[in-house]
């Protein structure tokens, strides 16, 4: 019985884990024809005569968005730049430690 429960809980974590890839890469599609539109579409079929494309304006959209599609990217995939598994491992043990030294103190 502990094993089938074993299984379908693994089950269970392995089809929410391609849900979320599923739902990042529905959000990267979006992103991109989102912002191909604004960008061809909008800005191109608007300037004026002599204007020039590469204008901060113009990216706004793409750069602000970008930076959320890069956090769910990080998200789904388990990137982390600045706390590694290793890290968290190593503060978790540090937290034990200094719970074993302060519980001897008072025995």
């Amino acid at each position: 019985m502990d094993m089938e429960n074993n299984e379908q809980e693994k089950l269970r974590r392995a089809k929410k884990k391609v849900d979320e890839m599923k739902g990042f890469y529905v959000h990267l599609a979006v992103y991109l024809l989102v912002n191909m539109f604004i960008l061809v579409n909008i800005y191109l079929a608007t300037m004026k005569n002599g204007e020039s494309f590469w204008q901060l304006g113009h990216f706004f959209t793409a750069f602000f968005w970008g930076i959320g599609v890069c956090f769910h990217a990080a998200h789904v995939f388990n990137l982390n730049p600045f706390f590694s598994k290793n890290w968290e491992e190593k503060q978790i043990q540090k937290y034990i430690d200094k719970d074993k030294k302060e519980a001897e103190k008072y025995r």
